[in-house]
């Protein structure tokens, strides 16, 4: 068995009882895997490659990783945050050197890295055209992965061929549309699956898995197969 590590932000984290529906996809990554390729979903809300790094959180993978093991990174989301000291990097220069310390770490334990565009928000222009809305960020990520012979999973224009295929309305139910809140970025159910079969897609066209490693990729998966911990204790 091995096991492919996520590292990133809110949009793939685990979420809590208290949070339901919202769904990271990294939850509903497993029903795409076979039993031979275990999860560690390390990806916290909030963060950004700076933060994470800056929070020992890559520190706390490396002790676990094993060779053979995947690494796949995704943030961007948080690191557009230009007000926030703590969080924000320049797309050009320091979010790409902060990908490159994911990169080597992962090869210094003999994993593989593997790089994923961040996936997009839901925003649509007056003629139902999908937006892009992560700047610089999806570019400088490709570059680096080009730059560094890296795998990449480039799901921000899967996602966004998706939303637009869908259109404004058709969007809603895949993300964190409830009653009291209009969440544009966070998932449903729906959303998080549908994601997270882009993500394994990708990894099953760039090779990084072999298609004896993936299950389903055709399949309609029930949206109450995902649950919600409440064990407080098992937060990052």
């Amino acid at each position: 068995m091995r096991t492919l590590f996520l590292a990133g932000d809110s949009t793939a984290a685990q979420k809590y009882a208290d949070a339901a529906p919202e769904t990271g996809w990294g939850m509903a990554l497993p029903f795409f895997l076979h039993r031979g390729v275990r999860v560690a979903n390390h990806a916290v809300n909030g963060r950004s490659t700076k933060s994470f790094l800056d929070e020992g959180r890559l520190d706390a993978i490396l002790t676990a990783i094993r060779p053979g093991d995947l690494l796949l990174v995704q943030f961007g989301h948080n690191d557009q945050k230009v007000a926030d000291p703590s969080r924000y990097t320049e797309p050009w220069t320091t979010y790409q050197d902060n990908l490159r310390v994911f990169v080597e770490a992962a090869r210094s334990r003999g994993a593989l890295p593997v790089l994923a565009t961040s996936v997009e928000r839901r925003k649509f222009d007056a003629d139902g055209g999908a937006q892009r809305t992560l700047g610089a960020y999806p570019a400088a990520m490709r570059e680096t992965a080009r730059a560094s012979d890296v795998p990449l999973l480039d799901v921000e224009a899967l996602s966004l061929a998706l939303w637009q295929r869908l259109g404004p309305e058709a969007t809603k139910p895949y993300f964190n549309w409830t009653e009291t809140e209009q969440d544009n970025t966070h998932f449903n159910p729906l959303g998080a699956i549908e994601v997270a079969r882009l993500v394994t897609a990708e990894l099953l066209r760039t090779h990084v898995l072999a298609p004896r490693e993936t299950r389903r990729l055709d399949d309609g998966i029930p949206t109450d197969l995902i649950t919600w911990p409440d064990a407080e204790e098992n937060r990052p």
